[in-house]
């Protein structure tokens, strides 16, 4: 069959009509192409930063000028009332030997008390300490050093290492003798007297005037030291005087009818 040039337009425009036909037939009703789901995907992340920042703040009294660094300035607590700084702690009475606090006049509080003028607080003699820092004047303070130099170091020798600390049973105390009411005025009053009640050795012993006093080998040293403080001291009083020395040496500067009274 023959066509001619019109009729193959015309055909070729119904091909095309057709086809085009068949396309919009096919095609899907949605996009093939995925859509992107909020829930999965969402359109921008929450912020994870902390709603303030981790980096610390410089407050304004922080910053110096010249960028000088700030220092703390550093705290000093106050001495309570009645103690002593230890760097107050020194020579006195003209000796280095000796080792306390000036503390002056002494007033008494009943007549016959007191210490004038030369009145000092002692806290060790010659490298031994005071187990308890006494009043007294310096010429107590001196016959104690002679005393713990001399028969007091002969006494007990290299037993325990020698005495490193003294122990004290009295200091200054205004009082009568032995607490007695109407007695004369006690030398601890006057700042004459001290008592030893023991004697803590470099080792760790203890030669206690109560416990060893007549037994064994410390009893012996105790006679002797008892003994040795005859001369360097005017009274000497121990557990053998009278019931109100068992415990303790009772040592004092005062000198009765021109010599020492030892008991």
């Amino acid at each position: 069959m023959t066509v001619s040039g019109g009729g193959l337009g015309l055909l070729a425009c119904a091909a095309v009509v057709m086809l085009a036909g068949m396309a919009s037939a096919q095609a899907p009703e949605r996009s093939l192409r995925p859509t992107l789901r909020e829930d999965v995907y969402p359109k921008a992340l929450p912020s994870l930063a902390p709603k303030r920042s981790l980096r610390p703040l410089l407050r304004q009294g922080d910053i110096t000028r010249n960028a000088a660094v700030s220092v703390r300035p550093a705290v000093i607590r106050p001495t309570p009332k009645g103690t002593v700084r230890q760097s107050a702690v020194g020579k006195i009475c003209r000796d280095r030997e000796l080792q306390g606090i000036v503390v002056g006049h002494v007033p008494g509080r009943i007549k016959g008390c007191g210490i004038a003028r030369d009145g000092i607080k002692l806290y060790s003699v010659s490298g031994v300490a005071l187990s308890t820092p006494a009043v007294m004047n310096c010429d107590t303070a001196r016959a104690i050093k002679t005393w713990v130099k001399g028969g007091m170091a002969r006494s007990v020798g290299r037993y325990g290492g020698g005495v490193a600390k003294v122990k004290v049973a009295a200091g200054y105390s205004c009082r009568t003798r032995n607490h007695k009411k109407g007695a004369k005025i006690s030398e601890h009053g006057k700042g004459n007297a001290i008592d030893f009640s023991g004697f803590y050795l470099a080792n760790g012993d203890e030669i206690s005037v109560l416990n060893d006093w007549g037994k064994g080998r410390k009893g012996r040293i105790l006679k002797d030291m008892h003994r040795s403080a005859c001369g360097p001291f005017g009274t000497v009083l121990g557990p053998e005087s009278d019931r109100y020395h068992k415990d303790h040496f009772h040592f004092d500067i005062a000198r009765y009818r021109g010599g020492p009274y030892c008991r």
